[in-house]
């Protein structure tokens, strides 16, 4: 027979390993619970920790709309059709509705993926360990590192975001609020705390218009923009501890021309600068959404191929056993 003190340990020091939180809830033991189509390998990991992750699966959709039903409102803060303009109108994963409020409601602003952000701060950050971003945007990256028991940090040029960020961040996480510091990264990130993890996805060039200030990197041109984003990672990077992970999540996206950037490599030659190695790279498959009624017209016209992905770029600085060990 399993005595009772037993059974009160297991369970103290299920609650002391376990996060904090769950969109779906936790367990007696505080063990988040899944989606019951998960797979063992989905129930250890949240999903499959592959160098594919799939956006599209069942599983991973659910847990986007668990998410959204908390009150997650990235959108708030920004102008209903703020993607919906020139090359920007061609990305799907900028217009993504699914796990929406209403998913008839075509949505016009970029929202960052919920689940995305669960796992890998659960992969890749330690429990009440600090989450610094330096290109914050809206509410999602924040709201969802303080339900999972970290703490965030992240800097936005524009005061009517973090306004609405911290609205939705009073509502959502009163007890682990994530913090909102508005103004430009290149001066916020000399006052930034020592970040355990660094998790962000930068603006795609000029592809979103965010604010008509000269300090915006949507308002740059590449040349300017792609050194100023350097030089913004390289102060990132100064803030993380050592024998960490960061995180990029960013894609390939083309110039006036037609040619592609190179935005995927140019974040990794950022990073490489600072003395971070490459460590994992992902494709994040993204729903097809109108990619099915524009790849006609876009392959016969010119050959380009509908993008429906991002890259997942995990960096390491320092030692990748002692991050794992410290992430763990």
């Amino acid at each position: 027979m399993v005595r009772p003190d037993r059974i009160l340990k297991t369970f103290k020091n299920k609650m002391k390993t376990s996060p904090t939180f769950s969109p779906f809830g936790n367990d007696l033991f505080g063990e988040p619970i899944h989606a019951q189509t998960a797979s063992p390998v989905a129930r250890k990991f949240l999903v499959p920790p592959f160098s594919v992750l799939s956006a599209r699966d069942g599983d991973w959709q659910a847990r986007k709309r668990a998410w959204a039903a908390i009150g997650i409102k990235s959108e708030v803060g920004r102008s209903d059709d703020l993607t919906l303009k020139g090359n920007a109108a061609k990305f799907d994963y900028y217009r993504v509705k699914e796990g929406t409020r209403d998913e008839t409601d075509e949505q016009g602003t970029s929202i960052f993926d919920p689940v995305l952000c669960e796992i890998v701060y659960r992969w890749f950050s330690p429990l009440g360990g600090t989450v610094l971003d330096p290109f914050a945007g809206g509410s999602v990256r924040g709201v969802v590192a303080s339900c999972l028991g970290r703490k965030y940090w992240g800097s936005e040029l524009r005061a009517e975001q973090v306004e609405a960020n911290r609205e939705q961040a009073a509502q959502l996480c009163p007890e682990n609020p994530p913090q909102y510091v508005c103004g430009d990264s290149m001066e916020t990130l000399a006052s930034a705390p020592d970040a355990d993890f660094i998790f962000s996805c930068p603006p795609y060039g000029d592809l979103e218009t965010y604010s008509d200030d000269p300090r915006d990197l949507s308002q740059m041109e590449w040349h300017t923009f792609a050194a100023a984003y350097k030089t913004i990672i390289h102060r990132a990077c100064k803030r993380l501890k050592n024998d960490r992970f960061a995180c990029f999540v960013v894609g390939d996206f083309r110039d006036p021309k037609g040619y592609y950037r190179n935005f995927v490599s140019e974040t990794i030659n950022g990073f490489l600068a600072c003395g971070l190695q490459l460590y994992n790279e992902a494709i994040l498959v993204t729903a097809v959404g109108s990619a099915s009624m524009r790849v006609t017209k876009q392959f016969e016209a010119g050959r380009k191929f509908c993008k429906t992905h991002q890259n997942v770029l995990v960096f390491c600085k320092g030692d990748w056993r002692r991050a794992t060990e410290a992430s763990a």
